[in-house]
């Protein structure tokens, strides 16, 4: 027998209504904040990913699959959202009628990553990303909205931690005075944080190596390094989420995995799932679009992990599957006939019908309806076509109604739906 490859899941439709609901959810409530949905490729260029993410960060390095084309050009599986949405801002020239743009947009990922709890290759992700506004107020508001969305979610024990990453201007002082203390330490750094001391010292402090979570500890921290615009604009946000009583955790380590991020870093984080903790992160990006060929524009972001917020969800929120309005027990070959013609019509109408073609008996079509808690019975067999009625039955209230055939679909909708 054929099976899933290692480190990918399927999502069974016993499962999909909470999956469902977390996303109708954020979408409800990204729009009301002025977010519009963006749709784009699974798959880009190569080159967008190892100018954005960044060339020495383990997702390039290690985590792509990236493959060519039969054209010889590198093409790869996306591993995050963000670089595709600046493309698209910069390729369909979103910025030129108006620069501010909030947007949206869910799907897949793809990492090569040792599958664990919490952890896939195929992954999923719901992004927001903001264009055009460099107001530290946005910051804070994205955070605001992030925790709003996981009270909807009827989702607590969660924890925002903080920092700010400075500026192009602030942070080379901070990653020279980083990489002497590394240098320090070297003996006790894994392998992979040898080289990077010296190419993306940053990186250190996000291994998570038990031998290099203890040397980062004593790491200077990048706040204390931070230029004037960078440090009111960090005190500016950490008054706006005080202001919206958004409690926060100083986190002076935290650098999330990305290179492109400046300024203010967040995630929001879980003791609830082990060592796979942060189920939503992100910060700004003021310098991307720029480096990716585009204006000068700031931005942010955040990326909630589908995933894992489901793993929470499952015990926090109730989602019962919609049984199915009516179910249309048709007994014999001429009423199947007439059946199908109805739970056609009425599945257009936005009527859930379920119809059984197997042609079993009443008892047992019964029965099955019970069990998918079907809201009525629609009982037709060939006499009652010749007789003209069929028999609706609710399954509440076990009130039982005749219906002619000749108005049967006005009749059903009358009665499954009075209002309208």
């Amino acid at each position: 027998m054929i099976q899933l490859i290692r480190g990918v899941k399927d999502i069974l439709p016993s499962e999909v209504e909470l999956w469902k609901h977390i996303e109708e959810t954020a979408m409800m409530l990204f729009e009301s904040f002025g977010f519009r949905q963006i749709r784009v490729p699974i798959l880009e260029k190569t080159e967008l990913f190892q100018r954005s993410i960044g060339e020495h960060t383990d997702i390039v390095e290690k985590e792509m699959y990236t493959f060519p084309s039969s054209k010889g050009e590198l093409i790869t599986l996306r591993p995050e959202a963000t670089a595709s949405v600046v493309r698209a801002y910069i390729q369909q020239r979103m910025y030129a009628k108006d620069p501010i743009h909030k947007l949206y947009t869910i799907g897949p990922m793809f990492r090569k990553e040792r599958p664990q709890k919490g952890r896939y290759r195929q992954f999923y992700q719901v992004n927001a990303e903001v264009f055009g506004i460099d107001a530290p107020y946005i910051d804070a508001q994205l955070i605001y909205m992030l925790t709003v969305f996981f009270h909807r979610l009827h989702i607590t024990g969660l924890e925002v931690h903080l920092n700010s990453l400075g500026c192009p201007a602030c942070r080379p002082a901070f990653k020279q005075a980083l990489s002497e203390m590394l240098t320090a330490e070297s003996e006790a750094l894994c392998s992979d944080c040898l080289r990077r001391k010296d190419t993306n010292p940053l990186r250190v402090l996000d291994c998570k190596v038990p031998g290099c979570q203890a040397v980062v500890k004593n790491a200077p921290a990048i706040t204390d390094y931070l230029c004037d615009d960078c440090a009111r604009h960090f005190d500016t946000v950490k008054a706006a989420l005080d202001q919206m009583a958004v409690p926060y955790v100083m986190a002076p380590r935290l650098v999330r995995g990305l290179d492109y991020y400046t300024r203010t870093a967040f995630e929001i984080q879980t003791a609830e799932l082990g060592a796979q903790n942060a189920v939503a992160g992100g910060g700004r990006y003021d310098n991307l679009v720029a480096a990716l060929g585009g204006p000068s524009q700031p931005a942010i972001g955040f990326a909630i992990g589908l995933d894992r917020l489901v793993d929470l969800a499952l015990t926090k929120t109730s989602v019962s599957e919609l049984p199915p309005d009516i179910f249309i027990a048709a007994m014999g070959d001429a009423a199947q006939k007439k059946a199908f013609e109805w739970s056609c019509e009425l599945g257009r109408e936005g009527i859930k019908t379920e119809i059984d073609f197997s042609n079993r008996s009443l008892k047992a079509l019964m029965k099955r309806a019970n069990r998918m808690s079907a809201g009525y019975v629609l009982m037709v067999g060939d006499q009652e076509l010749k007789e003209g009625r069929v028999v609706l039955r609710n399954m509440r209230t076990k009130e039982q109604t005749e219906i002619g055939i000749s108005g049967i679909l006005s009749g059903i909708l009358s009665i499954l739906t009075p209002n309208t």
